[in-house]
């Protein structure tokens, strides 16, 4: 038996909840870069989510174009044997992390595509404005352990790179949803993994003596004192 409660989070849930703390710390940073610069910070704002199945759901109802939506999700992880050992650690864990990028459009009026944009257009390029965040966030010098070097979990994590983007429009009960579309940045991430392991007894001290037989032998005499008795 175990003899203690398993109360600690996996690893592969620590980086999935990691990428999403990036991301959205790094929007807010770049919206107060773009005020400081005289840009327009809308272009820097993303709404960032964590496990969810349809975070897009919102624009169905709205009446004027919204930032892109990003929404972080565990798709599978993987545990190579050959690279593990056989009391608690994973040390070739994978896991594949989708980021998926859901931007909305609505038409509007511009000269230069004959006096109008499409808005499944707009939401192609809303999309794709936010995969360009994530991987330039995601694969930038300084996540390249996912901001977890220098931590207590500093050996977690060996190293991530990006799959593939996939663009894709989603879909409510079979219908595709006009005017969304999103762009899937599949990542992966390779780290250690751990399980509960048997936890030794300490000795609070050692008294060793050191003795010689009357042939000239040496022998040893130890005293063991254990934590608890």
């Amino acid at each position: 038996m175990i003899p203690f409660l398993i109360d600690k989070q996996d690893t592969v849930e620590i980086v999935r909840d990691q990428i999403a703390a990036i991301l959205a710390s790094e929007a807010a940073s770049q919206r107060s870069l773009a005020e400081t610069g005289g840009e327009d910070p809308s272009q820097w704002t993303y709404r960032t989510y964590l496990e969810r199945s349809n975070p897009w759901a919102e624009f169905l109802d709205a009446t004027e174009p919204q930032p892109p939506l990003i929404n972080v999700t565990l798709e599978s992880c993987d545990y190579a044997m050959s690279r593990s050992t056989i009391v608690g650690e994973f040390t070739g864990a994978e896991a594949l992390i989708n980021i998926d990028c859901y931007g909305h459009g609505m038409g509007s009026d511009d000269p230069s595509e004959e006096g109008h944009t499409a808005g499944d257009k707009m939401g192609c390029i809303e999309a794709l404005r936010a995969a360009r965040f994530v991987r330039n966030v995601l694969m930038s010098a300084e996540y390249i352990y996912l901001g977890l070097r220098g931590t207590d979990k500093e050996q977690w994590v060996h190293q991530r790179w990006i799959e593939n983007v996939t663009i894709f429009q989603p879909s409510l009960e079979g219908r595709e949803i006009q005017q969304v579309v999103a762009a899937r940045v599949a990542l992966r991430v390779q780290f250690n993994e751990f399980a509960p392991q048997h936890i030794g007894v300490p000795l609070e001290s050692v008294r060793v003596t050191v003795k010689r037989r009357s042939t000239g032998e040496i022998y040893f005499v130890g005293e063991y004192d254990y934590d608890g008795g």
